[in-house]
């Protein structure tokens, strides 16, 4: 099975030379090289990995990977800089990176460590989950999340409209305007509340925040559970 990779670097001759060399292990590969272009690309569906090269022109890689994190994306990152310095890497890491590879790279071990990160992705596929609305809870094998109301009524809004955009106004005319409290800026609270308590790869879901258009609920729809 092809693996579908993005590859986000300023330097077209380095984009075109991995996406070749890629190609030769059953990798697909596009090529980008503005960050926000790699964003947009990135919170929507059709890659299973990224590489993104720490330094875009006058756009951060880091900042790249921690905007793709707080969309609540979880397909796995591998990093590529000449910055060898442990701060360097550990900042990597800490904004969501899965991997750090140092130019220059072996590209035998670059393709291993992305192989190492499918077979982690893989091993972590979670079951679906079920819904619990009595209870307020999401469980998953041995996973179970807690949920206040307004937290509750926002997942299930966005689970009703899988795999649709929700404009911000219309969830907050939905859930808030009733109550004549807050403005549109609850609704990103929330959605940061949410992803929160869904973080890691627990689920077989994710929340995807969709430019100009919305927040989406993307994945699997839970069973709902009741009994």
């Amino acid at each position: 099975m092809t693996t579908r990779l993005l590859i986000v670097d300023d330097d077209p001759e380095i984009t075109s030379a991995l996406a070749r060399g890629l190609a030769l292990h059953d990798y697909e590969a596009r090529t980008e090289n503005r960050a926000d272009r790699a964003l947009a690309r990135l919170t929507q569906p059709g890659f299973d990995g990224a590489i993104i090269d720490v330094m875009l022109g006058a756009d951060s890689g880091i900042d790249l990977v921690r905007q793709v994190r707080a969309a609540g994306v979880t397909l796995p990152i591998l990093m590529l800089s000449a910055l060898s310095d442990v701060e360097d890497r550990a900042a990597g890491l800490e904004a969501g990176a899965d991997d750090y590879v140092v130019k220059p790279f072996s590209f035998d071990e670059l393709v291993a460590r992305l192989r190492v990160q499918q077979r982690r992705a893989g091993s972590h596929r979670p079951g679906r989950a079920t819904l619990c609305s009595a209870q307020r809870k999401l469980r998953c094998d041995d996973r179970e999340v807690v949920f206040t109301e307004r937290e509750f009524e926002l997942l299930s809004l966005l689970i009703r409209h899988a795999e649709t955009p929700l404009p911000r106004n219309m969830i907050f005319e939905t859930l808030w305007a009733s109550d004549g409290s807050g403005n549109e800026n609850v609704v990103d609270v929330y959605i940061g509340y949410l992803r929160k308590k869904l973080s890691g790869q627990y689920f077989s879901f994710e929340i995807k925040t969709l430019r100009n258009k919305g927040f989406c609920f993307s994945g699997t729809v839970p069973v709902p559970d009741d009994g």
